[in-house]
């Protein structure tokens, strides 16, 4: 672990957790929770995750909740946890309730079109790296030859752009691709609105390895703890930064044991 903004020593943090009567664990899932696939429906989450998700459903007063550019459904079933968790998907479009209640944010009629243009302008050889989503559309590099990776980013970037201007639009950049969103909502909106639901003494945290992330650490950064989670360190608004698998598994370790003694 490293510590990457001062203030925020994790003795001072786990007595925090240990202390709180509410708590709320916020966590990404593709290169947080689960290694990057070439076949993205064998993301798996890293082995115990699923067992320590587990543990804090099970009680002792933590509210976990996966937040993902991942529909809401399909992050659900590829992390597989029971009883299942709260998850937000397509970055804060999508909210599904442990209870099944699915709720979609209205999409504006104009930028719904522009995502079908911008499907419908690539070559069908690419069809297979496409994935549709209620509020974006995004193109996976992973597994191009290198040679061919800059020629084919920057051609979707391009065709992309141009649609992004004219429909109201925004093309970012991920680990691994490239996406087109509609704009107005992010992982930082689920984090927001969360926090809006839960009481101000609550002991929060939000995890995450993307530049999809920066929003939520940005949202978190006056309330909690952001913990970037990846091999390499990067530019991060985040306060701490751990590696996968094994200083995560350990963040949760010290998450429950914290819960169970303050239970």
């Amino acid at each position: 672990m490293q510590i990457l903004k001062p203030g925020v020593e994790p003795q001072r943090f786990f007595d925090a957790v240990r202390a709180a009567s509410r708590r709320v664990l916020m966590l990404d899932y593709d290169g947080t929770l689960a290694p990057f696939r070439l076949d993205r429906d064998q993301a798996a989450p890293y082995p115990g995750v699923r067992e320590r998700l587990s543990a804090l459903m099970a009680g002792h007063g933590t509210r976990v909740v996966l937040i993902s550019g991942r529909t809401a459904h399909e992050v659900l079933q590829l992390a597989a946890v029971e009883p299942a968790p709260e998850v937000w998907g397509t970055h804060g479009w999508e909210r599904l309730s442990p209870d099944g209640t699915y709720e979609l944010a209205p999409l504006p009629p104009a930028a719904e079109a522009g995502l079908a243009q911008a499907h419908d302008v690539l070559d069908v050889r690419w069809a297979q790296r496409l994935e549709r989503k209620p509020a974006s559309l995004a193109f996976h590099l992973r597994g191009l030859a290198p040679q061919e990776t800059d020629a084919v980013q920057g051609h979707v970037q391009h065709a992309w752009e141009a649609i992004a201007a004219c429909q109201g639009l925004e093309v970012h950049a991920f680990d691994g691709g490239i996406e087109l969103r509609i704009p107005g909502r992010s992982k930082g909106t689920a984090v927001r609105q969360l926090l809006a639901e839960s009481d101000p003494a609550t002991v929060s945290a939000y995890l995450g390895d993307d530049r999809t992330d920066e929003d939520a650490f940005e949202a978190i950064a006056p309330h909690g703890l952001g913990v970037l989670v990846r091999p390499e360190l990067r530019e991060t608004a985040a306060a701490w930064w751990i590696k996968p698998p094994e200083e995560l598994l350990d963040f949760l370790d010290q998450w429950i044991a914290a819960c169970r003694q303050g239970t």
